[in-house]
Parts: C-alpha cells; structure tokens; sequence
C-alpha cells in the first residue's frame, strides 16, 4: 500500500490530537488573557490575521495572549485533554505573533479526574511532570517538540516565559481509555471511536480532509469534519487502515457520507484482520484479510448500515475501509464487543500507562500493602500476564511481617463488610464476590465464626485471612478452627500466604474483568 500524502511536519504529528475541542479538550484556566482569550488555543481552525481588527484592549489577536509582565515570574493556561493517552509531542503554533510571542515555553502535565476542579489541579499536592522542559520559541512559527514519555496524563499546564501570545496548542499522542469503565457485561462498543481508543494508522491520501476524522465523535459538522482524498486520474482505489480499540466481534457497520455530494465515493468494501503482535508495516501485504462488507454502491449524504451483510464477525483487530474509486466519506463506526481476551489486553496497557501514583493505588486493591504496590508499579511496563504476576510474586517475596500485616488491614473480618482500613471500592467488590459463600451460610455457622474471628483476633493481633474464593461458609469455619491452634509464628506465615494467593486471583480480575 502507499503512504498518505498531503502531510508535513514532525512523525508525531500524525497522532490524534488529544487536546482537540472535539473529543472534549478545554482549556480551564490561565493566569491572564489581557489581549486574547485562552479558549482560543484549542480552537479547530488555522489562526487567521486581521490587520486592521482592534479590540478596546489592543490589537486582535487569534490566540492566547498576556500582558507584558513588569514583575518576576511567568504566564501559564490549564489544559484538560479531550482524550487521556501518552503524549508524543506538542506543537506550539505561534502563528501572526511576530513581536509578541514568548521567548521560551514549557509543559508539565499530571492525571487527574477528567471533573477536577482548577482548584485541585492547582493544589500544591497536585502531581506535576515535567513533559518539555523549558525551550526556545520562534516567533510566527509551529514550534514542534517531541515528547518522550510513557505516563497517560489527563491535563496540561503551558507555561510561557515571560509573556506574551500562542495562536494554538496541539497535542498529539495515543488515547488511553479506562477499559474497566468501557468494558461492560453484554454492551455493544464502537471498536472504531476514537474516544474508545481506535486510531486510524494510514490511508492512501488525504488531501482534502484528514483522517482522523473518520473515527470522531458526532456527526460530521461539515464536509471539511471527514476524510477526503483527491481526485483520481489513473488505476486502482483508496483505502484507510483502522486499528480497533481492542481485539471484538463485529455486529453492525456504518459508513456516513454526510455532507458528501458531489464527490462521495462510488462505492466501498471493508475488510478486517486479527493481527495481534504484528507491525502495522506488515499488514498491507498480508494475506488473511478478510472480506467484512462485500463491494457496495454508496450515496451522497446517507449514512449506509451493515448488518446482515457482515461476510465476517471477527475476531479482528484492524479494518481497512476501501473506496473506489475516491472521495469522502466522514465517519466510520465498527460497532461490536471486545473478546475477553482483547479487553484483558486493553486493562493492561491502562495499568502500564499509568503514572506511579495511580498504578500503586490501583494495585493496591490487590493487596492492601503500600510496600507491595509500590514494587509493583515500579516493575511495569508487563505487556502480559505472565509478567504481571511474576512481578507481583517477586515483590510479595521481598516483604516484611509488617507488610503482610498492612495488608491484612485491608480485608474485612469474613462474614463482614468493612475493613478495618479504609478500602476503594473495587476492593470491597472483590471481598463481596469472595465471600460468596457467606451468603447461604446457616445463623449457627455465622455466630460462630464471628466468635471464633474475636478469639483470633485476641490471640493473634490480626484478623483471620483466607483466599475465600470458592469456598462455603463451613469450609471457611472448619479453616479457621484448625488454625487458631497454631502459634503465633505459624499462623503469621500462613495467613501471608494466603494474602499472596488472594492478591494473585485479584491481579487476575483487574485484567480480565469482575
């Protein structure tokens, strides 16, 4: 397959742009906006120039601009990302600030709720990274500067030294969704969106329009919000190459030519690849595609639905959307569910994107030790399973006694609710979903392993673990009567093992869901 054609810049640039108003971008926040509103650094639009626009404040400017600073310091705004993800570069597009623009810049960014008041987001306990450190600025320029870092972050802070004007900002980066927040029990999922976490890899041109537009939320708001190639003047097709949010199975298809009239393609195939692990380099010449929706007319203006035409179901991991012989088309929705196995894939690289912060806090709904959690985190990235679980093995393996015990806080007493630390809610979930076997027990069976919980409290200083999953109430009983005879020494080294046993099976439903 060719490479696009019709983009310049920086490799980064061809990544979404996480700050887009589209997906949700706003700009929350700026020190000063004297001459020209913050909200404009977001903005979709090319800055323009007015040369004899004026406000009562000064000279119009399409942009972000500050007073000149007669104090010490410098000039900041407050980006939340339309879309959380790991950042691949910024472009700092000063565009008509000529005598005004900033002499440096830089960029910290942190994770937050996407609700976070600016309050929070100022707080001195707010986590901050610095992204891009502090750089020159040309004036009248798109100042590209590549970012290298594998965080997910939620919100930006542009900082400029000392004042003065930005036209734009962009961001451009990989989205990172929440899987467990997307990854619901029989829901159907745009695997094509990319506030799910899709991305349009290449396309064979895209003159007129982009191609990122192909998968943005919404209707199309014009024909310039779609992907269109220019007219072609010999042999063969277009073509744009989608990699879904996650591994699925494809239920129903829609191709919206909206605002296409006149030049909307004649018509389209769609073809779909389950090629896990592979380099999207290799996938153009792949043999084992596989015909999605066979050949079809389109019109202008419609939007086209699939759904007992489906050739194939899947699994697929990546579509190719086929027009012939050009044209546009504005938005491509693949509606389906994630396979287990793809979701589980999904979870992870949330969990490895994660700043240290949120991967420790998160895991510690495994095991309530801070210890652990942290080993844990600073181990990553996983990328499977397998050295999930051997990281956390190791990391268990290096704790102390007052570890475990840590951890034991975290649990609620068997045939309660409440921990005696404060636990997040995935992990009361978990002590819910594993103590199942209370709810059938018998009113003799709870009185007594509420008495005989108090007596091993007493004689042992913590409260009785065991890996529940699975077990009846009587079983957890008849556990608990044999180990209340141990020694202190022994029971202590009984119950960490148990707390290992339990932390690996939630390691597993944090990846594979429950």
């Amino acid at each position: 397959m060719a490479e696009a054609r019709g983009v310049t810049g920086p490799a980064f640039a061809e990544a979404l742009d996480l700050a887009s108003e589209r997906l949700g971008g706003a700009v929350l926040a700026a020190n000063d906006e004297f001459f020209a509103p913050k909200e404009s650094l977001l903005k979709a639009s090319r800055p323009v120039f007015l040369e004899h626009e004026y406000t009562d404040r000064g000279k119009w400017m399409d942009g972000w601009e500050t007073r000149r600073r007669r104090t010490p310091g410098f000039d900041w705004c407050l980006v939340r990302l339309g879309l959380p993800g790991i950042l691949r570069g910024v472009i700092v597009d000063t565009a008509f600030f000529r005598g005004n623009y900033p002499e440096h810049c830089s960029i910290e960014a942190c994770a937050a709720r996407p609700d976070a008041r600016v309050e929070e987001l100022l707080d001195p306990r707010t986590h901050w990274v610095e992204v891009l450190p502090r750089s020159p600025l040309a004036g009248d320029s798109q100042n590209a500067f590549a970012v290298s870092c594998s965080s997910r972050f939620t919100h930006l802070r542009l900082n400029i030294y000392p004042d003065g004007g930005v036209a734009r900002l962009r961001v451009h980066g990989d989205a990172v969704p929440d899987w467990r927040r997307l990854d619901r029990p029989g829901a159907e999922l745009d695997l094509a969106a990319a506030e799910n976490g899709a991305s349009v890899l290449s396309c064979s041109d895209m003159f007129f329009g982009v191609r990122h537009n192909l998968i943005m939320p919404g209707r199309a708001a014009n024909m310039g919000d779609g992907w269109e190639t220019r007219r072609r003047r010999g042999p063969g097709y277009d073509w744009a190459l989608v990699a879904l949010a996650a591994q699925g199975e494809i239920s129903r298809i829609e191709v919206d030519t909206n605002h296409f009239k006149g030049n909307y393609p004649d018509s389209c195939m769609i073809e779909g690849i389950d090629a896990a692990g592979r380099p999207a380099a290799e996938l153009g010449g792949a043999s084992d595609w596989r015909e999605i929706v066979p050949r079809t007319k389109l019109q202008a203006h419609t939007r086209h639905l699939f759904d007992e035409e489906l050739r194939a179901a899947g699994p697929f991991t990546h579509v190719r959307l086929n027009i012939y012989p050009d044209g546009g088309v504005s938005r491509l929705r693949v509606l389906g569910k994630a396979t287990r196995s793809g979701a589980a894939e999904q979870r992870l690289r949330w969990l490895d994107a994660l700043t240290e912060p949120e991967a420790a806090a998160e895991l510690r709904v495994a095991c309530g030790s801070s210890a652990w959690a942290a080993q844990v985190a600073a181990a990553r990235p996983f990328r499977d399973e397998e050295r999930l679980l051997a990281a956390a093995a190791q990391a268990f393996a290096r704790l102390a006694p007052e570890d475990w015990l840590e951890a034991f806080r975290a649990h609620p007493r068997i045939g309660e609710t409440k921990a005696q630390a404060e636990s997040a809610e995935t992990a009361r979930r978990f002590s819910s979903q594993e103590q199942a076997g209370m709810s059938a027990a018998a009113q003799e069976t709870r009185e007594a392993l509420a008495r005989l919980n108090r007596a091993y409290d007493e004689k042992f200083g913590f409260i009785y673990i065991v890996c529940a999953t699975g077990k009846s109430a009587d079983e957890m009983l008849a556990a608990l009567r044999e180990r209340i005879e141990h020694t202190p020494e022994q029971e202590l080294l009984i119950a960490a093992e148990e707390q290992r046993k339990i932390a690996e099976i939630r390691l597993k439903k944090l990846l594979w869901g429950g």
